[in-house]
């Protein structure tokens, strides 16, 4: 089958787009499948591998912004990551000539909109783009939080999946979030599964020495952005409530590449900074050494669509304590993570008792392994190419 994945995420930002496409590039190639990957790449050609589109580096942000330049030898499928120029631009090209297009909603737009002055931005040039005819009343809207604003977000919405013929959900708290938008487009849950790790046992040990944390101090880890969608006051309030219990407990944040004075400031006010290890975003393959060094996987963003870093961190054995109740079935088994109310001491609490309770940790950690085992690779790509499959077939791919 060939196949176009468009996305403005490039692979080598570590964050969750780029990991999920990376993966699912991976295995239709590795079945196959004649796959192009259209992504940001550099912006001198003779730099570029095969589908990589010039783009520039946005200042004080991890991305490319990518020339809108859509696929352009004949493809079964269009599979859109993204809404942003390249992900538009393949959802018109799809739509020009009678491409079957598959979307994968991986952010939650709404909730993002608030943080990111670029949402609001993005979402007035896809809206102008794929045909809504938006007066400028409309897109003064976007520029502030607000009634008005959640109203043209999901207009927007609409219209994306007008131009779609199955969206992909990660989750089913994406699926219900979606249901209104989608319309007739049917919606499937598919999340990016998660590769069972090689064990390491040096790991543990050598991070640990690197960081200077004591081999016996029980680690928490939080893996990603330390930007306010993801919580990080809650995680550190409540890390302050596992030190009056567990005084010689550590906080590791990786992949705090913005706001770290701000998450300094909170630490220090919760008298925690002194445990506080703030460390920089890392390449993906190298993030398995801080989950094998940790003891808890702590997880307070509510704003995740799938969150990869929950089953990442079961893989290798880690216990995940979460505020989230709809992402709190793991898929596979049907199985659910722990989760607390979104309060210091209720979240200090739960994770508390994954740090000291041994049986409630080993019943977690058997739990989640068997979830990651269940929901495998071979059985996500499975159902992956049984839907391309099921698609109309292509009108015109010329």
């Amino acid at each position: 089958m060939r196949i176009a994945h468009v996305s403005d995420s490039h692979l080598d930002n570590p964050e969750g787009v780029a990991t999920s496409v990376g993966t699912t590039v991976a295995l239709l190639r590795a079945s196959g499948h004649r796959v192009v990957l259209h992504c940001p790449g550099p912006l001198f050609r003779r730099r570029r591998r095969p589908g990589e589109v010039p783009s520039l580096a946005m200042p004080t942000r991890p991305y490319r912004l990518a020339l809108p330049r859509p696929p352009h030898a004949a493809v079964d499928v269009v599979h859109v990551h993204t809404t942003g120029p390249l992900g538009v631009a393949g959802l018109r090209w799809a739509a020009a000539r009678g491409v079957p297009t598959v979307l994968t909603w991986h952010t939650d737009l709404v909730a993002y909109a608030a943080h990111y002055p670029e949402i609001p931005i993005g979402a007035a040039y896809a809206g102008l783009r794929l045909g809504l005819r938006w007066r400028a009343r409309d897109l003064w809207a976007l520029r502030r939080p607000g009634p008005d604003r959640q109203t043209r977000l999901a207009e927007l919405g609409q219209c994306l999946l007008a131009h779609t013929s199955v969206l992909i959900a990660p989750s089913a708290k994406t699926a219900t979030m979606m249901a209104a938008m989608a319309g007739r487009t049917p919606i499937v849950v598919l999340p990016t599964p998660t590769a069972v790790p090689h064990p390491d046992a040096d790991d543990r040990r050598r991070l640990r020495a690197r960081l200077g944390i004591p081999t016996d101090a029980p680690v928490l880890l939080a893996v990603g952005r330390a930007t306010p969608e993801k919580n990080p006051e809650l995680l550190l309030a409540a890390f302050g409530q596992v030190r009056r219990t567990l005084p010689t407990a550590r906080l590791v944040l990786l992949g705090a590449r913005r706001n770290r004075l701000a998450i300094r400031r909170v630490a220090h006010r919760y008298g925690v900074a002194g445990a506080l290890h703030l460390l920089r975003p890392v390449p993906h393959d190298r993030v398995g050494a801080h989950y094998r060094a940790a003891d808890v996987l702590a997880f307070t963003s509510t704003t995740d669509t799938q969150g990869l870093v929950l089953s990442e961190a079961e893989a290798y054995g880690l216990p995940v304590a979460m505020v989230d109740t709809a992402l709190a079935q793991r898929q596979g088994t049907g199985t659910t993570r722990p989760v607390a109310e979104p309060t210091a001491a209720a979240y200090g609490a739960l994770l508390t008792r994954l740090l000291t309770e041994r049986e409630l940790r080993a019943n977690v950690i058997q739990d989640g392994r068997a979830a990651v085992t269940a929901w495998s690779g071979e059985r996500y790509l499975a159902e992956l190419v049984r839907l391309y499959e099921a698609l109309p077939p292509a009108e015109a791919t010329a």
